[in-house]
């Protein structure tokens, strides 16, 4: 893959089947390099033959639903400097209808009350005077913003302490009478056009109502019956969410329903009415959160609340990833982390029950019909996403190739599995990818984020670029990783850059004595989030690396705890608060000692891991002398690696790549 290739990504998103079992509403995004911009556009799928058609020409159309009678779509339509609003249009064809008309964007995925005459769905509320609710008042003339909490601002989205997240239900409007009247306006007593009540579309003849209320945020709509809903709401500096019983009308008032712990990361309601919950245990203090998966539960709600609550999994062995939460009559489909790749199982008599493995993430999955046949969106070593039918029996059949033009145009290279044992006998797990000819060529060690996260042997960019230009790519999920477990993502609390890099390096290692076309003369290392943390990290401890590439890094926890969104918490429950403990685990306390050639990468709107983090790295290395670069993304947060604006992650692509030209060539100097 070279970087222009990225025009050709098609990834497809959650879908929603039709009651009928024979065809499925699909998302999907291709990359508009010219316009620079994501196109989404809504497809229909037939699930007998995996024929597509296109539903929706707009830019930015998604989060479909289908109606329980199975006669409406209803999804969010973006589009060029328009803010997202719910749409709606009949499954038999026909234009869309915008429904709402909100100052700020609807978001998240809309819910069909089980009668289909409402919907529920979220949208922001700005504080009068802000982000435009006063065309003459800009962002540079708002007022102080008076900030008592933690947490008022978040990495993708920005301030959010005077914006909450609230929940509206619409009524569906009634079926179009070509004989009546052509909806107009009302005028007010001076003739002018009256103001439509706020969120609402005139001509639609319905008007959104406001169902939470508050200065908490409210998220994840899903309805109990045809009158109420549950709606989890943010907690005060909490990681956790409060969970509420919110009846479907104005002015109503909402219960808590009393949960384990601090509250669920999800919720769903089965088909007998058993209420589903994914919860963390945060431990005494609530942020007891480093390497803790979701746990299963499920409990009876009734006029009194949760009863009959019991545990369903066991948290320290599964690590549910959550991207799947779905109750059918045949059990509950989840999905789980596995060694580095994302399962589809369902929890049924007591137990989970593997039905998609192998090198894939699932990360969308709905029922079809009542047989237990599931429609699977999962990524694979050749695919960056693709529809499958999997069937009642556990036959899957493959559905789409959307991946088709990038493996034939790009190329494909699939990556080596390799166990290392490190020096306590602990295997490490990786993979290797090696370039196309003899050798021996030159390594690139790439360093995941997180820390808990993982490598997964799927298509990912990063590896099928860095190996067309000529690398072979080493990477691996040391101690501190997610999906091995909770023992293994707890294993480096109080030691950041000792056991998980130790594992880095041994794996390093393994991967050059396992591959001897690997030239071990010849190393760069890279990483981004906490990967940059333990690039950087590995360059004041050893000076083997040909050059270093830190992104978007976590350089020095003492000034993180006051510029980052998370950084109240974060670095203080992985390092400790101890001074010389936390001067013991900072690249920024060391950095005295690197020489290695480094490219520092920062985004100018990163609040997960403040610019000031890159700039610091960067000003430091320079004054000492060593070879150093900073490249600065304008408009972009945290995500510009995965998510980015096209053009700015084909010139990240393209620096990464002068970089390691300049310092790594390829060709060894002879």
């Amino acid at each position: 893959m070279r970087p222009e290739h990225l025009s050709l990504f098609r990834q497809p998103g959650r879908p929603a089947v039709h009651p009928d079992g024979t065809w499925a509403v699909l998302p999907i995004t291709r990359t508009d390099v010219e316009g620079d911009r994501y196109v989404t556009n809504l497809w229909r799928l037939e699930l007998a033959s995996g024929e597509l058609s296109q539903l929706t020409y707009g830019t930015s159309d998604g989060s479909p639903v289908i109606s329980p009678d199975g006669r409406w779509v209803a999804f969010v339509r973006g589009g060029e400097g328009a803010k997202p609003q719910l749409a709606l249009m009949s499954t038999t064809g026909g234009e869309p209808r915008l429904l709402t008309d909100h100052a700020s964007a609807v978001s998240g995925r809309p819910e069909f009350s089980p009668d289909s005459s409402r919907i529920a769905y979220t949208s922001r509320i700005a504080e009068k005077g802000r982000y435009g609710t006063d065309k003459e008042v800009g962002p540079g003339a708002e007022a102080p913003r008076l900030i008592t909490d933690f947490s008022y601002r978040i990495d993708g989205l920005g301030f959010r302490l005077d914006r909450p997240q609230h929940v509206f239900v619409i009524e569906v409007p009634a079926p179009a009478d070509p004989t009546a009247d052509i909806p107009q306006k009302e005028k007010d007593d001076d003739g002018e056009d009256e103001a439509a009540p706020s969120g609402a579309v005139v001509t639609t003849g319905v008007a959104p109502i406001q169902v939470t209320t508050g200065e908490l945020g409210h998220y994840g709509p899903v309805w109990l019956d045809d009158q109420e809903l549950l709606v989890r709401r943010d907690i005060v500096d909490g990681m956790a969410s409060t969970l509420l019983r919110v009846p479907a009308q104005p002015g109503a008032e909402a219960s808590e329903i009393e949960t384990p712990g601090e509250g669920p990361d999800d919720v769903a309601v089965g088909p007998d009415g058993t209420i589903y919950l994914m919860l963390v245990d945060y431990g005494d203090d609530g942020f007891d959160f480093i390497g803790k998966s979701a746990a299963l539960y499920r409990g009876r709600l009734g006029d009194s609340g949760l009863s009959d609550v019991e545990r369903l999994t066991d948290p320290t062995t599964e690590s549910l990833s959550g991207a799947v939460l779905t109750p059918t009559a045949q059990g509950v489909l989840l999905t789980r982390g596995y060694q580095g790749t994302v399962q589809l199982v369902r929890w049924h008599d007591g137990e989970l029950e593997v039905l998609v493995e192998g090198d894939r993430e699932v990360f969308a999955a709905e029922p079809v019909g009542a047989d237990g046949s599931v429609l699977v969106i999962s990524a694979g070593v050749g695919s960056i996403g693709d529809a499958s039918l999997l069937s009642a029996d556990g036959t899957e059949r493959p559905l789409t190739d959307l991946s088709a033009r990038l493996r034939e145009e790009a190329g494909l290279f699939e990556p080596a599995e390799l166990r290392v044992a490190a020096d306590d006998g602990y295997p490490v797990h990786g993979w290797v990818t090696v370039p196309a000819g003899e050798g021996p060529h030159p390594v690139l060690l790439l360093i995941h984020g997180g820390p808990f996260a993982a490598y997964q042997p799927t298509f990912f960019d990063e590896v099928q670029t860095y190996t067309e230009a000529g690398y072979a790519v080493v990477f691996c999920n040391p101690r501190g990783s997610g999906s091995y477990g909770q023992e293994h993502g707890r294993a480096i609390i109080g030691g950041f850059g000792q056991r998980d890099a130790a594992d880095v390096l041994q794996f390093l290692e393994g991967a050059l004595a396992e591959h001897p076309e690997l030239d071990a003369s010849r190393v760069g290392v890279m990483g981004g989030s906490y990967g940059g943390y333990m690039t950087a990290w590995l360059t004041t401890q050893d000076h083997r690396w040909a050059g270093a590439i830190v992104e978007r890094g976590f350089l020095d926890p003492v000034s993180f705890v006051g510029s980052s969104d998370i950084g109240w918490f974060f670095g203080i429950k992985y390092l400790g608060e101890d001074a010389d403990l936390v001067a013991a685990q900072s690249p920024m306390a060391r950095i005295s000692e690197v020489t290695t050639p480094t490219l520092v990468i920062h985004s100018e709107h990163d609040w997960r891991c403040p610019v000031e983090q890159g700039q610091r790295w960067y000003v430091g290395l320079k004054r000492q002398g060593v070879p150093t670069e900073l490249l600065l993304f304008p408009g972009e947060g945290h995500e510009l690696s995965r998510s980015g604006s096209p053009k700015h992650r084909i010139a990240r692509f393209e620096q990464i790549l002068r970089w390691w030209e300049t310092h790594l060539p390829v060709a060894a100097a002879e």
